[in-house]
């Protein structure tokens, strides 16, 4: 391609689609490349992590709720109506260091754009045991989200699980007990990662339960989650914890290893830097919205809304440069 787009869009989701819709509708005639299925170790498709989400249920405007693919596939559509251009690929490799910007797909094309968005976003991080992610992609109980599915029914009153032990997995345990009956900590050694203050809001719950120095091998269940197979690190020793929940908090991971040597500055756990409130990175003309900005609210909502700030800031941006 030698034509030097207006805008490049790298990344779905609802930060990539709110981004197109705002550009498009701005004339900008934005191209998203929303990347290739691929299984890592659960699927990783275009339309990020609510792809892989049964029922949203906090999402604004969706009073009943709604299946994650069904909204990402409504997102689409809208950006669509307006002109965007979709293309299935990955972005693999990008060049910041002259203007206009190099990137090139995963079919070995180049594309030259005089802006670009990166809402490549974060997955998260799995035990990668066959069952967890059989019942994760089928709604049947297993979730990367206590914030997002918690609430929900099916969870209400049932004993629950938690699996990790840093500030991320104690708040989703916390937020967990206003809904279960029971939430357990399922944790490989016996102390916490998480911060002592952390630790004893949720340890001061009555629901509240660590399961120490325990690893889940397992994850029983047919249709839905009926409980985890666990082995005692320091024993040995096998044991079944019944459950109607399991939440797996040990990290997410962001997609920005197709950045390596392209100047876009990172933080330390590969976060993209932005340079303030909006979306700004530390390259004129490049802008990131969502979770592979965002190491701390990794909501919809929230991604969408950067979205449309890195909309509006490449549209001011690129006025500018006119």
């Amino acid at each position: 391609m030698s034509d030097v787009e207006q805008v490049v869009i790298i990344g779905s989701g609802p930060a990539g689609w709110t981004a197109a819709i705002y550009a498009a509708r701005a004339q900008l005639n934005p191209i998203c490349y929303v990347g290739v299925p691929r299984q890592d170790p659960a699927p990783v498709l275009p339309g990020g992590q609510l792809m892989l989400t049964t029922d949203v249920e906090n999402y604004p405007g969706f009073p009943e709720g709604v299946a994650g693919p069904e909204m990402m596939s409504m997102f689409q559509k809208q950006a669509e109506r307006f002109g965007t251009r979709v293309v299935g690929e990955d972005i693999v490799s990008c060049d910041f260091s002259s203007r206009p910007f190099t990137m090139k797909t995963s079919s070995g094309a180049e594309v030259k754009a005089s802006s670009v968005i990166l809402a490549t976003g974060a997955t998260a991080n799995w035990m990668g045991l066959e069952n967890e992610l059989r019942l994760a992609t089928s709604g049947g109980g297993v979730s990367a989200c206590a914030v997002c599915d918690g609430a929900l029914p099916m969870f209400r009153d049932q004993p629950l699980g938690v699996v990790g032990g840093g500030d991320s997995a104690m708040e989703e345990a916390h937020y967990l007990t206003k809904f279960a009956s029971k939430v357990y900590i399922i944790h490989r050694r016996d102390e916490l990662r998480a911060s002592k203050t952390m630790q004893k809001r949720f340890m001061d719950e009555p629901n509240a339960e660590v399961v120490w120095n325990s690893v889940v091998t397992d994850v029983t269940g047919d249709a839905s989650i009926t409980g985890v197979d666990l082995e005692n690190t320091v024993t040995g020793e096998k044991s079944h914890l019944p459950l109607k929940g399991l939440f797996i908090a040990i990290g997410h991971t962001p997609a920005t290893g197709f950045l390596e040597g392209s100047g876009i500055e990172l933080d330390d756990e590969k976060y993209i830097k932005l340079a303030g409130r909006g979306s700004t990175t530390n390259i004129e003309g490049v802008f990131a919205a969502g979770d592979v900005a965002d190491s701390v609210y990794r909501q919809a909502i929230t991604a969408a809304g950067m979205g449309c700030q890195a909309a509006l800031d490449a549209e001011r941006w690129l006025a500018e440069q006119a």
